[in-house]
């Protein structure tokens, strides 16, 4: 962390915390900001390594609430970490690494093909974690085609919550970079 305080680092890392804490909240199914927060943090974390950590720290603690709160039925005793969670963050660090790319200049287009890019690579790979569970679809190609097609419903409500929540962070993140003046020389 920085010796002294960076307030687009805290402001960044607050709208993160905040944006997958919002899993909490009742939601469509995968109708959530986990890849509008990725391209948050590609976008204005300086180091690459905040980038990845803060999301999937904040994804992680999000996830302990549910898993051990909400869910908490499903599963035997205390769940620290679920299995799927290994998926969740193997996209996470692809979901920086393609908002690294193409936030390089923050815009509408940016944010726009942004959410539909992290929304794909969410769903190939934790649908692809899905099947090589071996839990629902048998390990076959025919397997893999029918998790995946099991899993547009949740493709499209990806979409429109990282479209939703992408315009709402990069629109806040936009907001107080016009009101605080430490923000606009943070760059």
């Amino acid at each position: 962390m920085p010796k002294s305080f960076n307030p687009k680092f805290g402001l960044v890392s607050l709208m993160i915390v905040l944006a997958a804490m919002s899993r909490l909240l009742p939601h469509p199914p995968n109708f959530t900001a986990i890849g509008a927060l990725c391209l948050l943090g590609a976008a204005y974390y300086s180091k690459n390594w905040w980038a990845i950590l803060v999301p999937i720290l904040a994804f992680w603690v999000s996830d302990l609430v549910l898993n051990n709160v909400i869910y908490a039925e499903f599963f035997e005793g205390f769940s620290f970490v679920s299995i799927h969670f290994m998926w969740s963050a193997i996209a996470i660090v692809a979901m920086v690494a393609f908002g690294r790319v193409i936030m390089k200049k923050v815009n509408v287009k940016s944010v726009f093909g942004g959410a539909i890019g992290v929304s794909l690579i969410f769903f190939l790979i934790s649908n692809l974690g899905i099947w090589i569970s071996g839990a629902m679809y048998p390990l076959t190609a025919a397997g893999l085609m029918a998790c995946y097609t099991a899993g547009l419903p949740f493709l499209l409500n990806s979409v429109a919550g990282n479209l939703f929540f992408g315009a709402v962070l990069f629109g806040s993140y936009s907001f107080f970079q016009s009101k605080v003046p430490a923000l606009q020389q943070a760059h």
